[in-house]
């Protein structure tokens, strides 16, 4: 019987009953999901008409559209929140006391703030006309915030030896903040940055409330003005649009882990100079050994 960190490995009496309890919950989890498919199909929502109308060429391109969107607010979100997060990390990590208490300030602030309340004020506000960019915005400065945090523990979470190393070395604080510091915490973090980036993707969904024609705002209008056989199809829009997140969440966990793979095979170091030719014992006294050097000219071992 092995033992672990957190908790002791069970028995066999245990392993047994764990067993028992693994196969009831999951009987348990089908039994609910089977009630759940019978209950809507005999209230229509599964019937094929319901379906259907994701083959009309125009919900297609709707659905393309939203998706467009939802990017474009996901790109520029994600790019201002690592920014935003960077510049707030290095100001929270400063040695002077005003930038650390504002940047500290910002990022307390804003992330007591609920998102969907910084979005709707960004938007009423100072864009009211620039859906895209207020949601952009909003995004940016809440996980801004967030990301903050996750850097500044990623910097903290280098040894201190290293920067101490680098200042021996005469290498002034953005040097060893840029150059040292920051991308180690970057590679520690790089999990905890791309699961805050997923959040983001699925934070573009509150731009409905700013009207933004994002994927949501998209599914809402499908379903609210598309009856079929006197029914809106909420749940087959539900599960469409539902999909088409989690394709893109497990696409942006698959580009994280390609990336992170990556960085771990990445040759770093010195690569050693070839040995020189060592000097054979057998060697007269006087002699060059080596590829530039001469044979001696006679027996005494002396060259012209």
């Amino acid at each position: 019987m092995s033992a672990s960190v957190l908790y002791d490995a069970p028995g066999p009496k245990a392993v047994v009953r764990n067993r028992i309890y693994a196969v009831l919950g999951s009987l348990a989890i089908l039994a609910l999901l089977a009630v759940s498919i019978v209950r809507l199909s005999d209230k229509g929502h599964l019937a094929p008409e319901m379906w259907d109308i994701f083959n009309y060429s125009g919900i297609r391109q709707n659905i393309a559209d939203g998706v467009v969107a939802t990017l474009k607010a996901f790109g520029l979100a994600a790019v201002g929140s690592l920014v935003l997060g960077v510049l707030l990390a290095v100001a929270r990590l400063s040695d002077h006391k005003p930038v650390r208490w504002a940047a500290t300030g910002f990022i307390e602030l804003f992330r007591s703030i609920p998102l969907l309340i910084t979005i709707y004020a960004v938007w009423v506000g100072f864009l009211t006309d620039y859906s895209m960019w207020a949601l952009a915005l909003g995004l940016s400065i809440y996980n801004g915030c967030v990301q903050a945090e996750v850097l500044r523990a990623g910097v903290n979470s280098v040894p201190k030896g290293q920067r101490e190393a680098a200042y021996a070395l005469g290498m002034s604080k953005t040097q060893v903040m840029t150059s040292v510091l920051m991308p180690q915490a970057v590679r520690a973090m790089l999990p905890t940055i791309i699961s805050q980036l997923v959040v983001t993707l699925k934070d573009t969904s509150l731009g409905f409330i700013i009207l933004y024609p994002e994927l949501l705002q998209t599914a809402r209008l499908i379903a609210s003005n598309t009856q079929v056989n006197g029914q809106y199809p909420y749940v087959s829009t539900i599960v469409v649009i539902g999909s088409i997140y989690v394709a893109m969440c497990l696409a942006l966990s698959g580009l994280a882990t390609w990336i992170e793979r990556r960085g771990r095979r990445a040759k770093t170091g010195i690569t050693m100079a070839a040995a020189a030719a060592p000097v054979t014992a057998a060697a007269p006294v006087g002699t060059v050994v080596g590829a530039g050097a001469e044979a001696p000219d006679g027996p005494g071992g002396t060259t012209n």
